[in-house]
């Protein structure tokens, strides 16, 4: 029995199979860069480690608190036993009422609660889904670049091919859906659009809106717009939903998110909305995958669709006013940049002889301000960094006399001990 027992002990605790590594991850998951914004987090910890005072213009996570009437409607919602069970898989019947109520009052589209309508966990995780329902090895998607991350890496973690269509100043950052070949249109299964977009902040027009529909339907195309931004505007600029266009339904499916909408990111809600049978197909990845959006959080998000006007004028005109007193400060070192209508991003040019990471860098290093080098959104955003306009005026100030006392100016020289950065 003991000549068992160690025996036992050998294949168990000593034999050389014991030692065989763990099974791989996906090789998908090798095609995957680093997550740009898990990145800058570890840039600014280590930074803080070192005693500097960090100004974040990184992540795009507001800054300014969810507006209080959500926050009290989540209050008492959360001390109702009856919100502590699971909720309903696509969203409870309130919940996409109000959904539903909010699309016709701000853009006129008409959606039926049952088939076109579906919460999501944050827009972020439906267009993961949604990647998820439709690609599989060997199938396309035409992202924009620059872009969020998101619509190529998952393409990408699903096997499939993400084709670049470029986003380029001199088309107004709006693709040139003509330029695509149309073979290469013909495998598609789906096209992302973003707009207000982000990283850049540009809008579409009514004319684009009505080409992109027109393209996704010559070639049998899902367009997929992620309308994140639609509440962040400025100026008197109200952004449109693509399903307003006649016939949008046939091949659209929009998200919408109450992260920068009402400053809920922590919070973790969204909708889908549109062509009822990719809907299903969304619906039936997330009834296998998740259980629902916490019903007290549904309760809350419909006070701010309730609301909607009053309480994101408040927030916009914060935002607003930081975009004019951070791009009249870049103007005066010298950057040739104009006030946006949307989205508390701005797309900036770095100056000449930089790369976006050498750029992104000397900010970090001489000025201990924090920004994403625009190759982080894809191949076209070389040569641009983003800003994001979540720190109080009082900090944009401090960010740009930090830049002015370091010589950091839009004419400015890039040095030869930069070049191996």
């Amino acid at each position: 029995m003991l000549q068992y027992g160690k025996i036992v002990r050998y294949l168990l605790l000593e034999s050389p199979l014991s030692m065989s590594p763990l099974p791989q991850p996906s090789s998908n998951l090798g095609l995957i860069p680093p997550y740009l914004f898990a990145e800058l987090d570890k840039k600014i910890d280590a930074a803080k480690a070192h005693g500097v005072d960090i100004i974040s213009l990184g992540v795009g996570d507001p800054d300014l608190p969810t507006p209080q009437p959500i926050v009290a409607a989540m209050q008492h919602a959360v001390a109702d036993a009856a919100t502590h069970q699971y909720p309903a898989y696509n969203g409870s019947m309130p919940f996409r009422a109000a959904c539903a109520g909010w699309m016709e009052r701000r853009f006129g589209v008409k959606a039926n609660l049952d088939t076109e309508i579906l919460s999501l966990i944050g827009a972020k995780e439906g267009l993961a889904h949604l990647i998820l329902a439709y690609i599989q090895p060997g199938d396309v998607t035409l992202v924009p670049s620059p872009a969020y991350p998101v619509y190529r890496n998952y393409t990408l973690l699903c096997g499939g091919t993400p084709i670049t269509v470029p986003l380029k100043a001199e088309n107004v950052f709006l693709p040139d859906l003509s330029a695509i070949d149309p073979a290469v249109a013909d495998k598609a299964k789906l096209l992302f659009l973003n707009y207000p977009n982000n990283p850049i902040g540009a809008i579409a027009t009514p004319e684009f809106i009505e080409e992109a529909i027109a393209f996704c339907k010559k070639h049998n195309i899902i367009l997929v717009h992620d309308n994140a931004y639609s509440e962040m505007t400025f100026d008197g600029y109200k952004a449109p939903s693509f399903l307003s266009c006649e016939g949008a339904k046939d091949v659209c499916v929009e998200l919408f998110s109450f992260s920068k909408m009402f400053n809920m990111t922590g919070w973790r809600l969204g909708f889908a909305v549109g062509n009822p049978e990719v809907i299903a197909a969304l619906g039936k990845i997330k009834n296998n995958t998740d259980s629902g959006v916490f019903t007290a959080i549904q309760q809350a998000g419909q006070v701010g669709l309730e609301n909607s006007d009053a309480l994101t004028a408040d927030i916009n005109q914060i935002y607003g006013a930081r975009r004019t007193l951070f791009v009249k400060g870049l103007q005066e070192l010298g950057w040739p940049i104009e006030a946006g209508a949307a989205t508390f991003y701005l797309w900036v040019p770095v100056p000449a002889g930089f790369t976006s990471q050498q750029f992104a860098t000397l900010l970090l290093d001489e000025c201990g301000i924090v920004v994403p080098p625009g190759n982080g959104y894809g191949p076209e955003g070389e040569g641009f960094f983003r800003v994001a306009l979540t720190q109080p005026e009082a900090r944009l100030t401090e960010a740009l006399e930090r830049m002015k006392a370091h010589g950091i100016s839009y004419t400015m020289k890039s040095s030869p001990a930069l070049q191996t950065v």
